[in-house]
C-alpha cells in the first residue's frame, strides 16, 4: 500500500489558486479514479475535482472554504502498487491538470529558501510590521506563505520589526522600496440592524483576481461614441423571422462581438498577453464574455469568435449564459480568452470603465443604444447612439492602436446593412 498525494490543479488560465468550496468525502471513503471527490471555485469556473487514484481516503489536507494555490497537497489516498508514468500523465490531464503549469509552480518552490519572500507576503509583512525573520514557514523548505501571515494576523501574536533597517532582506528591502506607502484601514464593524455576508466561494475568487488585475496592469481608459442607426434598423428588421426560423434571439450584442472580432484580426496587438518579460501575442481570437448569475459574474468564452458567422456569435452567447444560469458550465468553456467584451447597456449603462480580464490586455464595454438628437449634415437628426469604453493594460498597449482599434469597430458597426453585412 502507498501513500498518494491530490494536489490541487489548474483548472484555467492565469488561474493561480482554488477554494474547496465543498468536500464530497471524507476520511475512510473508498474512491475511484475520476470519481469527484470536490467542488472547487475560482475565479474563472466552479468545478469538480476528479480523484487521480482508486483508494481510500487518508486525510483531507484543507478545510471547506480554504484556498490553495495550484500544486498544493489536497489530501491523501491510499492507494494498492504503483502507478506508472503513463497513468500519471493520463491522471493530469483528465483532472485538467495542466503538466507545464504544476511543473513551473513546484520548481518555483525548490528555489526558494526562507531568506526570500513572495511578493504578497512581503506586502502583508509590510502592512502589518511583521518581521519576517521570526516567523516559522510551513510551506516547502519552511518558506513562508501569505497563509502563515494571515493566521498570524488572527491570533494577534504578531512578530513586530524591530528595526526596518536591519530586518529585511535585500530582496525583501528592494520591493519594499518599489510599493507605494499605504495607510492602516479600521476593520469596518456592524452595528445593530446591518447584515454581515460572509464572502466566500466564487466572491471570494472574483475580488482576489479583480484586485490582482488592478493591482498589476496599469489600467488606461478610452471611449467612442457610435452611430448604430443602420445596425438597429437591420436588426430589427429581421429579429421576428430569425426567432421563429432558430429558436434563439438575434441580439444587438451578436454584432458587436463579430465587429470585435473582425478588428483584432486587423489589430492583433490588441489580442495580446503580458507575460512579464515579454508581451504574448495571440493567435486565436477567443472573446470572452461576461454572464451574470444573481450571486457572481462568470467569463464563458468564444472560441475563434472570428472564423463564426453572427449567427453562429448569437447561438454561442445564448447556449453560454444558459449553461452559465444552470450551472452546467464546463471549465474548459471558461479558458482561453482572449479579449474580453461586456454588454454593460444590458444593464441600461451608458458609460463605464471595465477592469481588464487579467492577464489580457484589454475590455471593451459596449453601452446602452440610445436615442440622442446630433448634428447631420448641419441640420439636427434623432439616431441610435452607442458608446463604447475601453479599459486596456498600458504596459501592453498605447492610445495610438487603441484609438485606431475603437475607430475600426466604429466604422464596422456604422456600416452594418442588409446590403454588406451577412447574418448565415
Amino acid at each position: 500500500m502507498t501513500i498518494e498525494q491530490m494536489k490541487m490543479p489548474q483548472l484555467g488560465e492565469s488561474v493561480t489558486e482554488g477554494t474547496i468550496s465543498k468536500w464530497l468525502v471524507k476520511p475512510g471513503d473508498t474512491v475511484s479514479k475520476y470519481e469527484a471527490i470536490a467542488e472547487v471555485m475560482t475565479d474563472k469556473v466552479n468545478a469538480e475535482i476528479p480523484s487521480s487514484f482508486t483508494g481510500v481516503i487518508k486525510e483531507l489536507k484543507a478545510a471547506e472554504d480554504e484556498t490553495l494555490a495550484v500544486g498544493e497537497v489536497i489530501c491523501s489516498i491510499e492507494v494498492e502498487g504503483s502507478e506508472t508514468d503513463e497513468s500519471r500523465a493520463n491522471e493530469n490531464i483528465h483532472s485538467g491538470v495542466k503538466n507545464e503549469g504544476i511543473t513551473q509552480v513546484v520548481a518555483t518552490d525548490v528555489s526558494i529558501s526562507k531568506a526570500r519572500y513572495s511578493p504578497a507576503v512581503l506586502k502583508i509583512s509590510q502592512e502589518n510590521g511583521i518581521d519576517l525573520q521570526q516567523v516559522k514557514g510551513t510551506g516547502k523548505e519552511g518558506r513562508i506563505t501569505r497563509k502563515d501571515l494571515l493566521k498570524l494576523i488572527e491570533s494577534g501574536n504578531i512578530p513586530k520589526v524591530k528595526s526596518a533597517s536591519n530586518q529585511v532582506t535585500a530582496p525583501a528591502a528592494d520591493f519594499m522600496q518599489e510599493q507605494p506607502k499605504t495607510t492602516q484601514v479600521k476593520a469596518v464593524q456592524p452595528i445593530a440592524g446591518d447584515i454581515e455576508i460572509p464572502v466566500t466561494g466564487v466572491r471570494k475568487a472574483i475580488a482576489a483576481n479583480m484586485q490582482k488585475s488592478k493591482h498589476e496592469a496599469p489600467h488606461a481608459w478610452m471611449m467612442v461614441e457610435v452611430d448604430a442607426t443602420n445596425l438597429v434598423r437591420y436588426r430589427d428588421s429581421i429579429k421576428q423571422k430569425f426567432k421563429q426560423t432558430e429558436g434563439y434571439n438575434l441580439t444587438y450584442f451578436a454584432f458587436f462581438v463579430k465587429a470585435v472580432a473582425q478588428s483584432l484580426k486587423e489589430f492583433p496587438e490588441i489580442n495580446s498577453m503580458w507575460a512579464g518579460d515579454k508581451i504574448i501575442q495571440k493567435k486565436d481570437i477567443n472573446i470572452s464574455i461576461a454572464v451574470a448569475t444573481d450571486k457572481a459574474l462568470f467569463v464563458p468564452v468564444i472560441k475563434h469568435a472570428d472564423e463564426k458567422t453572427i449567427k453562429g456569435i448569437a447561438r454561442e452567447i445564448t447556449e453560454l449564459a444558459q449553461k452559465v444560469r444552470t450551472g452546467t458550465i464546463k471549465s474548459d468553456e471558461m479558458q482561453d480568452g482572449t479579449f474580453t467584451v461586456n454588454n454593460t447597456g444590458s444593464f441600461g449603462s451608458i458609460q463605464s470603465m471595465g477592469i481588464i480580464n487579467y492577464p489580457q490586455a484589454a475590455i471593451l464595454q459596449v453601452e446602452s443604444i440610445v436615442k440622442r438628437p446630433v448634428i447631420i449634415d448641419g441640420m439636427i437628426a434623432v439616431r441610435d447612439m452607442v458608446n463604447l469604453c475601453l479599459s486596456m493594460d498600458h504596459r501592453i498597449l498605447d492610445g495610438l492602436v487603441c484609438g485606431k482599434f475603437l475607430a475600426r469597430v466604429k466604422e464596422i458597426i456604422e456600416t452594418m446593412t442588409p446590403e454588406n453585412t451577412q447574418i448565415y
